[in-house]
């Protein structure tokens, strides 16, 4: 009987084997004149989340042995009558998409996000988070939601070799009362779910990327979606980036070193409610990406960095994180050092990084901070 890892493997190879020639010279032009239009205008569903404290407390459970000063409370904090505000990073572990395994492309993806063959790989590239701390999520049982929106898609490269770069916005409120009221017709009733997203989606949506509207944090996502590479193709890459790997800018101020493990990758990837084979299937990550084994999450770098930043920035004051842009430029392992590092750069500025074991930046970050409630 074929193994799950077998059979997910063979679906990757009939898809490459099963792609036409004709999709190998098609034109540059002709592959994305109708591309971006088509990504920018699809209708993702909203998704709707309580504000339960207890992923932020199974988050910090997960870190605790990881970083210091995080040790967990001995049971979970209470919701009322004095809920704690959502820390910053753990807007991550809300608002995921709940899809069937069918609904699933084969990599344990997001068909909602992805412009199809011939662009079937996909990474993390980086993103951009802003916090809204006039109007900040409270972890009390409330219902919110997370309405997505795809802002961007550019290609870039030489044809044959196109990257396809897309920004997906996600902007993230309390739910109104309206929509609360709704939820229950829309479970049975599929004009009323249409019509509950589509009042979702104008109440959320605004022109602007900088506009906060009513929602407590803006996230844009930049996810790269590439062609199939085989093996060879993929040491090649390794060894062409490793030689051009970037070194640190600033002198680190703080820097802590974890190793992190396969149980530390599966706990994120099920807070996250995220399926994708290269965080939990070595066997794939071989045979289908071309990777030496499981790779590290780009958005728990993001969570391990912001972290040890507000532990420094406990110490110093009451300066909160206000806006972060980050990019994720080389890959992390499973079973190899990682090490998070940051500096401050300017006042209410800070670089954060996080090196390879060679001592490569793997993930570059800025952050802006601003001065919090006394």
């Amino acid at each position: 009987m074929a193994t799950p890892t077998r059979l997910l493997r063979a679906q990757w190879l009939a898809r490459t084997s099963l792609r036409s020639s004709t999709q190998r010279w098609q034109s540059t032009q002709s592959l994305f004149s109708n591309l971006e239009p088509e990504m920018k205008s699809r209708k993702i569903s909203p998704i709707f989340d309580d504000l339960s404290p207890q992923p932020s407390y199974r988050l910090n459970t997960t870190l605790s042995d990881f970083l210091p000063s995080t040790a967990p409370p001995s049971t979970l904090p209470p919701t009322h009558p004095n809920p704690s505000i959502l820390p910053i990073p753990h807007h991550l572990i809300y608002f995921e998409p709940t899809k069937r395994a069918s609904s699933m492309l084969p990599d344990g993806t997001n068909p909602d996000q992805s412009p199809g063959d011939p662009f079937v790989r996909r990474m993390w590239a980086g993103g951009r988070v802003r916090y809204n701390h006039t109007n900040p999520f409270l972890l009390d049982g409330s219902r919110a939601v997370c309405a997505e929106f795809i802002r961007s898609v550019t290609a870039k490269g030489k044809e044959g070799q196109e990257r396809i770069f897309v920004g997906i916005e996600r902007r993230q409120a309390t739910a109104s009362s309206s929509e609360i009221e709704q939820l229950g017709a829309a479970q049975h009733d599929a004009q009323a779910k249409e019509d509950l997203e589509h009042r979702v989606r104008q109440r959320l949506w605004r022109d602007s990327e900088e506009d906060f509207g009513p929602c407590s944090v803006l996230e844009t996502r930049n996810i790269v979606f590439m062609r199939s590479r085989t093996k060879e193709e993929a040491e090649v890459e390794g060894r062409k980036a490793k030689g051009k790997e970037m070194r640190p800018l600033a002198k680190a101020e703080w820097r802590e070193t974890i190793t992190p493990e396969a149980k530390l990758l599966f706990r994120f990837s099920a807070l996250t409610f995220n399926a994708h084979a290269i965080h939990l299937d070595p066997e794939y990550c071989r045979e289908v990406e071309g990777h030496r084994t499981l790779l590290f999450h780009g958005p728990l770098s993001y969570v391990f960095m912001i972290t040890l930043l507000q532990q420094q920035l406990r110490k110093q004051g009451n300066e909160v994180v206000k806006n972060v842009e980050y990019r994720n430029l080389a890959p992390l392992y499973a079973h190899e050092p990682v090490t998070f590092c940051g500096a401050k750069t300017g006042e209410g500025k800070y670089e954060i990084w996080t090196e390879t074991p060679e001592g490569g930046v793997a993930v570059k970050g800025s952050v802006v901070t601003e001065a919090g409630s006394s």
